[in-house]
C-alpha cells in the first residue's frame, strides 16, 4: 500500500508554487547516511515506495531505513473526454513537495559500502536530483 494520510481536513488542496532551501530537515538525525535533495520538486507517493524497496533490497533488511518525508498533498485529475467546469476532478494520487537541501531517506547500517550503493540506486526512482550524505 502507497503512503497517504489516514485522515485530512480538506478533501483537495490548491498545489502552490515549489518550495526554496530547507534549513530545517537538511542534517542526518536518525542513521548514518542519507540521502539529500539538491533541487525542489514534487515527489510522489508511488516514487518515495518504489525507492524504499530498492534501497530495502541493496541492504538486504540488514539496516534500518528512514523515510523523512511524507506525501500529504493530494493531486486531482479529471477523466479523459470530459469538457471543462463541472467542478474539480477526484484525487488520483498523494505527493510531497520537497525543497532543495531535504533529507529524503537515511540508513543506519553496519556495511556502509552496501548503503551508499543502496542509495544510489534509490536514488534512480527519484524524479529529482540528490547526492548521499554520510554522518562525521
Amino acid at each position: 500500500m502507497f503512503l497517504q494520510p489516514k485522515k485530512t481536513k480538506y478533501k483537495k488542496i490548491k498545489k502552490g508554487n515549489k518550495l526554496k532551501f530547507n534549513f530545517k530537515n537538511n542534517k542526518l538525525k536518525f542513521g548514518d547516511i542519507g540521502l539529500l535533495s539538491i533541487e525542489s520538486g514534487i515527489i510522489t507517493a508511488r516514487q518515495i515506495e518504489s525507492a524504499r524497496q530498492i534501497i530495502n533490497r541493496k541492504i538486504k533488511r540488514k539496516g534500518k531505513v528512514w523515510i523523512r518525508v511524507f506525501p500529504n498533498l493530494p493531486v486531482t485529475s479529471k477523466p479523459t473526454e470530459v469538457r471543462m467546469g463541472k467542478g474539480k476532478g477526484n484525487v488520483s494520487h498523494w505527493c510531497v513537495k520537497v525543497a532543495s537541501g531535504t533529507m529524503l531517506f537515511e540508513i543506519c547500517n553496519d556495511n556502509s559500502y552496501d548503503s551508499i550503493k543502496a542509495l544510489k540506486s534509490g536514488n534512480y526512482k527519484l524524479p529529482i536530483k540528490t547526492k548521499i550524505v554520510k554522518n562525521i
